[in-house]
């Protein structure tokens, strides 16, 4: 029992991606938020604004890139979705628009981003399209689960490998550096001495 509520931890650790997040727009600002995604994930987001009369707040997903995903104007409550085609950090940005003659009042945004398994609509699309019960959609959504979970420890060994290899790299460099520079010094100095001792032996002060 413990080691089946210890793997439903693992599940929600590593898998279960849900973000809630409320904000005040400052007028004529913008806010945007970033992150770090894999490729082939799914991103849905839903939003909503306050309404203030004779203002507005655009949205825009872009990559780091600058490629846009996603983009509406004149937003008040919806939602968006769009999937991630290489690794790389996305960010979703929202922006106040206000006339030159109005005084600005801030928005209230809410957004609320999912991500991987639990931004499929497992219930819905999957069950009617495939016909499947329940259980077997629960069953399709577990399994996905644990794909998610070996692909995030695919991607963690990934990422330990090309650490471990940058840091042997820079060692090596390091090491490489102090044995030239010692070199340098070395021969630098036995320069010096031999400068020093044919210039006294010129003015005859050693034989």
């Amino acid at each position: 029992m413990d080691i089946f509520v210890i793997l439903i931890g693992v599940i929600a650790l590593f898998t279960t991606h849900v973000q809630g997040i409320m904000w005040k727009l400052e007028p004529n600002t913008q806010k945007c938020l970033k992150e770090e995604l894999q490729s082939d994930v799914l991103v849905t987001g839903d939003y909503e604004v306050s309404d203030v009369p004779g203002q507005k707040v655009d949205y825009i997903v872009r990559d780091s890139k600058g490629h846009i995903l996603s983009q509406k104007d004149d937003i008040s409550k919806g939602k968006f979705s769009f999937v991630t085609e290489t690794f790389d950090t996305f960010e979703v940005c929202f922006i106040s628009r206000v006339p030159p003659h109005q005084r600005g009042v801030s928005h209230e945004v809410s957004l609320v981003t999912k991500r991987g398994v639990e931004a499929k609509n497992y219930e819905g699309v999957l069950g009617e399209a495939a016909k499947l019960k329940p259980l077997e959609v629960e069953l399709k959504r577990l399994e996905d689960l644990s794909d998610a979970i070996v692909q995030d420890f695919s991607q963690m060994r990934k990422r330990e490998e090309e650490m471990r290899d940058t840091n042997e790299s820079t060692n090596s460099r390091v090491l490489y550096f102090s044995i030239f520079s010692m070199c340098c010094l070395l021969g630098l100095a036995t320069w010096q001495v031999m400068y020093l001792r044919s210039f006294f032996k010129a003015k005859k002060l050693i034989e």
